[in-house]
């Protein structure tokens, strides 16, 4: 009797087509099992990496900083710091000390500079270009001092009688915002002009001998800034950031226990390490992704389970003859279902380790860019695991029940009945409850979008909401389309034979007619809202960020750049303009140089033949006042223009401009204006298409001083748009598994029904029907089958994306609002693959029909 479980493998390849349904649904399962850890976990990534990123590079470790701290407590501070550092893995420390202001410092007889003494361990120097002198143990002086008062290299600095080392060095000064090196020490090392700082220069020591000596020949008994800190490897996972915050922690502890013994405990600062704000965030994140797609991927299992299951009733059926004389002969519901196992076992198994496999090495396709934790690959593969067990007992379990209740209970009378109340039970309805709850969360969502909020709030039944509308559509479609089959017998199409045939093939295969319609319509659906609301943040952030700075870098300046004595850098010319900014009445005023403006400035949100017009119109003297053109207009807004400019006079009106976003402001021509109006204007930028770093150096190396810089890399934290599109790149994802779902249950229908169709066709054509028009009505069946799903999907999931990418904007107080982007290549993409997959079916169908033969269908 142990023949047939030995047998079991071998015998499952007479049903080929089950073994791929059941492998292939295995796999979904598991991929989207392990997909959700995975995606969840390289959303924490990603969301590290993105903080690191603006981060300064010292301080992912522990910060060990005091100002005003006395010259003979730091080397009690610095030798804790590397006694305890080694045995919580960090390297050696580095050392960033400045003095305090140092006026009446001597060059040359000229005792009226002000400098600071500055120190900075390791690569320090390596960090200042040099652009005079060698490393010989000296002071490097700032060269705007150097060059504007002739301080060349061997001068002595004297400081009220006190001889200071030599100037060994000339180097560039750092300006504010100085380079990522140099972030952490930007109170100390960076000269901010623009805010009348009292530095002229900060002489750098070029070792720590030189700069304990001079600070001990000055005699300071105080150090302004002190700064202790490790540049340890940038963290890439959530695990890998905890575990260096842990023992930033622990080796904190350690150095203010060790001083506190000393009496020096208050040396230690009692704030915490200065990444971990950003470790928070990164959990947070984390912790939201995995929130909101935690219900879509319980489900996705789900429906996988229940795939299997589906499979087993398949296997059931097919193995029926051969379950009633093992029954007979002795053989339990368990022994049975252990049948079904040990048939189907094998490929389910490879089918799900395939799946968990997939969804690891396409991560980098689907998911955030960032690396999943070690702990949470395992946790994928526990779910993976848990999900094949979970699969296998089901397949078990459905064969047992089944075995059980045929041949030991006897048939169950009462089975039609209950399948046709599920049958007609209204499942929309309840879908569409969801939906509306869904809604109600989400049309308050964007509440918490306020300024300084790193992350969007989060709620998981307003991520459903898309969701559940495409299934209530689906629903009620194949709900509509099952009526319209069942009274389809009344078609009366035999003058067209071929719509005819399609129409009763369809007819008679209402079941998995519906099943494939649902399917496919939630897989474009879900498939066009993931990949719209995705796609739409994105779009969101990078408009945001353009309308808010003006162009890709603004770089504002203290004279317009190009109407003056300053010419705009060759490398800029072509993609750069200047704009000048007026404000005191209320609306904001921007100056524009229209020859130039279209060429520099962020025009994609502007209505481009609008403003070109426009630009013309406001370039030309009215003698009614200022020509403008009106941004965000309202009730409220008055025609006063400031600096005793003639009121306004519109031009034309826009919603949304660079730099002005939709708020209130004009736009004025700066060929209108007479040069004593222009040297009122008292803010000018540069608008430049050119990336920030090559804007600065090409305009500071025309003398050109720059007080404020800002990109659209660093003007918003781009963190809460990115949350929003690693979740819904998840329903995307799910969309795309549910597709393939559709498209492998479209194959398989065929398949299933290739002796039936095979019969059919030979027979139309025994009787006259030309090869062409069979051909024809296949393609009319699956093509109404598949267009349909593709429509109504495509409709609702662009519709359901539109309304609900305005409220998934984690940026509501920055203009403009989330849009959603153009659907046309994804609209194109989803009928090019619709067309190629009915193609497909219809020539499987038809070919089934060319090989067969008829009599052997007969006679079977």
């Amino acid at each position: 009797m142990t023949k047939p479980w030995r047998a079991a493998p071998k015998a499952a390849l007479s049903s080929p087509l089950t073994l791929i349904v059941a492998a292939v649904t295995s796999l979904l399962a598991c991929f989207l099992g392990t997909a959700a850890v995975l995606q969840a976990s390289a959303a924490g990534g990603a969301a590290v990496t993105y903080q690191t990123g603006i981060t300064c590079p010292d301080s992912y470790g522990p910060v060990f900083g005091k100002g005003n701290i006395r010259v003979q407590d730091i080397p009690a501070l610095t030798q804790a710091v590397q006694r305890h550092a080694p045995a919580h893995g960090f390297g050696a420390p580095v050392v960033g000390a400045y003095t305090t202001v140092l006026p009446g410092t001597q060059f040359n007889g000229d005792p009226h500079y002000k400098i600071r003494l500055g120190y900075r361990d390791q690569t320090g120097l390596d960090n200042l270009a040099l652009q005079q002198g060698t490393r010989a143990p000296g002071l490097w002086l700032g060269n705007v001092v150097a060059d504007a008062e002739h301080i060349g290299i061997g001068t002595t600095p004297d400081f009220h009688g006190a001889t200071l080392p030599p100037v060994t060095g000339i180097y560039r000064d750092l300006l504010d915002p100085p380079p990522r090196f140099w972030c952490s020490q930007q109170s100390g090392a960076v000269i901010d002009r623009l805010a009348n700082d009292p530095i002229d220069s900060v002489a750098f020591a070029t070792d720590q001998k030189t700069f304990d000596t001079a600070v001990k020949t000055i005699g300071l008994p105080t150090m302004q800034y002190f700064h202790i800190s490790f540049y340890e490897q940038a963290p890439t996972t959530l695990s890998g950031a905890e575990d260096l915050l842990q023992r930033s922690h622990d080796l904190v502890d350690d150095v203010r226990a060790d001083l506190t013994a000393q009496g020096l405990g208050s040396l230690v600062a009692a704030d915490v390490p200065t990444f971990e704000r950003s470790v928070q965030i990164a959990r947070q994140a984390q912790d939201n992704v995995f929130v909101s797609i935690l219900p879509l991927a319980l489900i996705s299992v789900l429906v996988g389970c229940a795939g299997l299951g589906t499979v087993a009733l398949q296997w059931y059926q097919r193995r029926h003859a051969q379950l009633r004389l093992l029954s007979a002969r002795g053989s339990g519901p368990a022994a049975l279902g252990g049948l079904a196992v040990a048939e189907l076992g094998l490929p389910i198994l490879l089918g799900g380790a395939a799946g968990a496999v997939a969804a690891r090495l396409l991560l980098g396709v689907y998911g955030p860019p960032g690396a999943p934790d070690p702990a949470a690959e395992l946790r994928a593969v526990g779910v993976a695991a848990g999900t094949l067990v979970l699969s296998l007992a089901l397949l078990a379990a459905v064969v047992a029940v089944r075995v059980h209740r045929e041949f030991e209970l006897g048939r169950v009378r009462r089975k039609g009945n209950r399948a046709r109340v599920l049958a007609y039970f209204p499942w929309e309805l309840a879908t569409a409850g969801m939906a509306w709850l869904g809604w109600t969360r989400l049309a308050h969502y964007g509440g918490g979008s306020r300024l300084g909020n790193p992350l969007p709030q989060v709620d998981p039944l307003a991520l459903t909401y898309p969701v559940f509308v495409v299934l209530t559509v689906g629903l009620l479609t194949a709900r509509l389309a099952w009526l319209a089959l069942h009274a389809s017998h009344r078609a009366r199409f035999w003058s067209k034979p071929a719509l005819q045939l399609a129409i009763r093939r369809l007819a008679g295969a209402r079941a998995p007619v519906t099943g494939v319609l649902v399917i496919g319509t939630l897989a474009v659906g879900t498939l066009a809202t993931g990949i719209g609301i995705a796609h739409g943040q994105e779009e969101a952030l990078n408009t945001k960020s353009a309308v808010f700075v003006g162009s890709n870098a603004r770089l504002d300046t203290d004279s317009p750049i190009g109407m003056g004595d300053v010419a705009m850098p060759p490398s800029l010319a072509g993609t750069s303009t200047v704009v000048g900014e007026l404000t005191g009445t209320g609306s904001v005023v921007l100056v524009v140089d229209p020859a130039t403006f279209a060429h520099g400035a962020a025009v994609d949100s502007v209505p481009t033949g609008d403003l070109d017009e426009l630009l013309r119109k406001i370039s030309q003297p009215d003698p009614r006042g200022t020509p403008v053109i009106r941004i965000g207009h309202t009730p409220k807004q008055t025609a006063t223009l400031p600096d005793g400019l003639p009121d306004a006079v519109p031009a034309g009106d826009l919603p949304v401009f660079p730099m002005i976003g939709t708020s209130p402001g004009y736009v004025v021509s700066r060929t209108v204006l007479s040069h004593a109006q222009l040297d009122s204007v008292p803010k000018w930028s540069v608008l430049t298409q050119a990336p920030l770093a090559e804007a600065t150096t090409a305009l500071r190396g025309a003398g050109v001083f720059i007080p404020n810089r800002v990109s659209r890399e660093t003007a918003l934290d781009g963190l809460p748009f990115f949350v929003v599109s690693w979740t819904f790149s998840f329903v995307a994802l799910l969309g795309a598994v549910l597709g393939i779902v559709a498209i492998l249950a479209l194959l398989v229908a065929v398949e299933v029904r290739r002796r039936q169709n095979a019969l059919a066709g030979a027979l139309v054509l025994r009787m006259g029907m030309r090869p062409r028009t069979l051909l024809a009505s296949h393609l009319m069946e699956l093509g109404a089958l598949s267009g349909l799903a593709i429509v109504v999907g495509v409709v609702c999931g662009i519709s359901v994306a539109g309304l609900s990418v305005p409220r998934f904007d984690p940026a509501t107080f920055l203009a403009p609002r989330s849009e959603l982007p153009d659907p046309l290549p994804f609209v194109l993409t989803v009928v090019v693959i619709g067309v190629a997959v009915v193609a497909l079916a219809g020539w499987i169908a038809v070919r089934s029909v060319r090989t067969a033969r008829t009599a052997e269908l007969i006679r079977a």
